[in-house]
């Protein structure tokens, strides 16, 4: 397994972004994510202000659309950590109408912009755009296995030197399997990144992407495992394909 990086880009012609979007609205979180993937972003959805902080740190983002109130674990107090850890990734913060001091708050603690609710979904759009813009990009994320290669940013997936054309969710289940390094990957993790925490879909979903995924990918070599009760890894070979 290898994590490849390429160097610096800026957002200058405003192409796909990992987005992080926590917000404990789950109605409205779901229009945001649906909106932005149908743009080509990559959108990871959290409900909890504590479940977002370790995710934030250990996971490759490059936007982030904050609420400022969650469960667990406010957004400004969530914001003051992250640039309190030199953290410069631009953030977009949500707001109620009322709010006209946390917006404040939220600016002084470091946030690029805000938006207040109510508010539709083509100024968010633009304001994300707006963001990416006037903000450094981090370092590219490239996964790859054998002659597979994810570009994670752009969510293009190539094996050898041909384009593959993938469904959105078998490209996100891609990256969680790569991202994994050979390790399992439980069901109900699966279920978070592919549909966001806390969604109603059933875990059988997992498994139709899983044996979608398994038929593109067995003809270069690479098998999904699966070990019972624990999980599904992605190995470079044939062995323990299920």
């Amino acid at each position: 397994m290898r994590e490849a990086v390429v160097g610096r880009e800026n957002f200058r012609k405003g192409g796909p972004v990992r987005i992080v979007l926590v917000e404990d609205n789950e109605a409205l979180a779901k229009g945001i994510s649906y909106r932005l993937q149908d743009l080509g972003h990559g959108v990871d959805h959290l409900a909890r202000g504590d479940e977002a902080e370790p995710f934030l740190r250990q996971e490759a983002w490059d936007l982030l659309i904050l609420d400022i109130n969650l469960p667990g674990m406010d957004g400004l107090t969530l914001l003051r950590g992250l640039r309190g850890r030199d953290d410069e990734r631009p953030v977009l913060i949500l707001t109620a109408q009322s709010e006209t001091e946390q917006r404040v708050k939220g600016l002084d603690a470091g946030a690029d912009d805000y938006l207040v609710k109510p508010f539709e979904m083509d100024e968010l759009v633009a304001r994300v755009r707006a963001i990416s813009r006037r903000s450094p990009r981090p370092i590219r994320r490239i996964l790859s296995l054998g002659a597979v290669q994810l570009d994670c940013d752009a969510r293009q997936v190539t094996i050898g030197a041909d384009p593959v054309a993938l469904p959105r969710r078998e490209v996100s289940l891609l990256e969680k399997l790569l991202s994994a390094q050979g390790r399992s990957v439980s069901k109900q993790d699966i279920l978070d990144h592919l549909y966001g925490t806390g969604s109603d879909v059933e875990e059988a979903a997992v498994e139709v992407h899983i044996s979608r995924l398994r038929k593109r990918l067995k003809p270069h070599g690479l098998s999904i495992r699966v070990q019972r009760g624990i999980g599904y890894s992605l190995t470079d070979g044939e062995r323990g394909a299920a």
